[in-house]
């Protein structure tokens, strides 16, 4: 998070200063990031009002700029503009979608978290982050070197929240059932799995001091617990990931992020993997 030079803030021209660029604000007085306003609108010119919050921002000593821009559909738009701008983040604001339209459709959203090179912020709520739980969750199961990667990304990531919202680190990880077929023993019995489970978090807990309290391990379906463990958390932000097959454009592997997106009460910061962040570059580069 410290490592972010630039930032994408995706804004109402209604309503530009929303809850997506109060976000943006938070985070770019610790880190000193630039402020990109994009104002995704292809009906009438909103540059009077784009360039009055740019020219706030300034005033109060951010460094910003603003461009309004359509490209195709929304989160063409806005990639495009990520790219172009080589900004390391995209904050938006999102908004639940209606169930009928989202068993229609693939929402906007959605569409941002499978295709963005970016990590994305997605805002949900106008509570403050300061003094509250920051969640990362982890599927420590998978333990190949792009998921311990990944991993280690979120719980960074989450690490930095937490320090810059003065509040508490909390890592979960959700674990499968026990079966009493499974070839492995480790995994016929609910307390050799959590064990396991709890070793594989240990080089984290170490390197940023997540004690045994703050870490999580529960058993079930983590599109389930993720939310119930941030409602009971009260956590203001909830960093997750999203592993991408390569081959196919943004298709996921497990698409948790997305099915919780609408279920978390907290805002969500969704990262990927650094080969899929390359290979949706590749993507956005081709169109």
């Amino acid at each position: 998070m410290q490592a972010i030079r630039s930032i994408l803030v995706v804004v109402d021209p209604d309503q530009p200063d929303g809850l997506a660029l109060k976000r943006a604000r938070l985070i770019a007085s610790v880190t000193q990031s630039h402020l990109h306003l994009l104002a995704c609108e292809k009906r009438g010119d909103f540059s009077a009002q784009l360039e009055e919050t740019t020219g706030a921002l300034l005033q109060e000593g951010f460094s910003a700029s603003c461009r309004q821009a359509w490209k195709d559909s929304l989160h063409h738009t806005i990639i495009a503009e990520q790219q172009a701008e080589g900004c390391g983040l995209v904050i938006k604001q999102h908004s639940p979608d209606n169930p009928l339209k989202k068993a229609l459709l693939t929402p906007d959203d959605w569409k941002l978290l499978r295709y963005c090179p970016a990590p994305v912020l997605l805002v949900k709520t106008e509570q403050p982050w300061a003094g509250r739980n920051i969640l990362a969750a982890v599927d420590v199961g998978n333990n190949d070197a792009e998921h311990r990667t990944l991993h280690a990304g979120i719980v960074s990531h989450a690490y930095d929240i937490a320090g810059l919202a003065h509040g508490q680190l909390h890592v979960i990880s959700a674990h499968p059932s026990p079966m009493l077929s499974a070839a492995d023993p480790t995994f016929q019995l609910s307390e050799t799995i959590e064990a396991k489970y709890r070793e594989a978090c240990r080089a984290f807990q170490a390197e940023y001091g997540v004690d045994d309290e703050h870490l999580h391990i529960e058993e079930g379906p983590a599109d389930v617990l993720i939310p119930s463990t941030a409602h009971h958390l009260d956590t203001a932000v909830t960093v997750i990931g999203t592993v991408a097959r390569t081959g196919f454009s943004g298709a996921l592997i497990g698409n948790t992020a997305e099915v919780v997106l609408d279920a978390l009460e907290s805002d969500i910061l969704v990262l990927k993997p650094d080969d899929i962040i390359a290979h949706l570059e590749e993507l956005v580069a081709q169109r």
